[in-house]
């Protein structure tokens, strides 16, 4: 390019002549996202008092923010003086193209309408996805968002999340905690039955429901007993851990002794 024949004042003039047009659009585009956020702000409150399906408040923000979002585009688009037929038609073309290129992205999407019209899982459930195990915080858009029991927030795509087996732990409102206790051969089944049963009676967190203590298996040592308390999903952790707490008290307090494998050790000549 020559330098000397350069016309920099025809080039200063357009500049000029877009300046304005270039600095407007972006404070549409600044202010429009500002006012974006807090209308879907007010769109979740609004929607929160009016008792709408928990499930889908998320959900609809996460719709109307993108739908707000675009039309924010267009009109900054607009401002710097790009025709919007023009401008709706390069969108429609590109849409296309993105289409293809996002048509997992809108798998997803279309997962997460499914996931809240037929709700295999809700807000709050304790589920057990793609073998993670959590309760469902958040169902986005495009993700479901699930809050695990060790606190780790992992976000999964809808489409991944509903592509294999889902486990819902609390559509039923109870679940079964399975215990194994171990009896000695010498000792009357129907008395270590009956200490266990009075053992899980001191258990507050546990359902009312009868529990299950049935000779499991026999084993080298012991007989083995299955115990099977039920809990709600919120319980199931400190059913667990303290029905075996009072199962070893009541146990000790009874005299009872489990068996250990004795190792028999050979002297070894010097």
């Amino acid at each position: 390019m020559d330098l000397a024949n350069f016309d920099f004042s025809a080039l200063t003039d357009t500049l000029l002549a877009w300046a304005p047009k270039i600095v407007a659009a972006i404070a549409v585009l600044i202010i429009g996202f500002w006012i974006v956020k807090i209308i879907t702000k007010l769109i979740g409150k609004s929607l929160e008092k009016s008792g709408i399906d928990g499930d889908l408040i998320p959900f609809l923000k996460s719709l109307v923010s993108v739908l707000l979002k675009v039309m924010v585009v267009v009109t900054a688009a607009g401002v710097v003086g790009v025709e919007i037929t023009a401008f709706a038609a390069l969108i429609a073309g590109a849409g296309l193209a993105i289409g293809a290129a996002m048509s997992g992205t809108l798998s997803h999407f279309a997962a997460g309408v499914m996931v809240l019209i037929f709700k295999p899982y809700r807000v709050g459930d304790l589920v057990d996805i793609q073998g993670t195990v959590g309760h469902v915080a958040e169902i986005q858009v495009f993700n479901t968002i699930i809050d695990t029991l060790d606190n780790k927030k992992v976000i999964m795509p809808n489409g991944i999340a509903t592509s294999g087996v889902m486990t819902n732990l609390t559509a039923n409102g109870k679940l079964r905690v399975d215990l194994n206790v171990a009896m000695p051969y010498e000792e009357d089944f129907d008395k270590v039955k009956g200490i266990i049963k009075g053992a899980l009676d001191k258990v507050s967190e546990r359902l009312p429901d009868e529990p299950t203590i049935e000779i499991e298996k026999f084993d080298e040592n012991n007989v083995l007993l299955a115990v099977r308390p039920y809990a709600t999903d919120a319980t199931y952790w400190d059913v667990y851990f303290n029905s075996y707490k009072e199962i070893k008290k009541a146990f000790g307090d009874a005299g009872i002794e489990v068996a250990y494998p004795a190792r028999r050790i050979k002297n070894v000549p010097a």
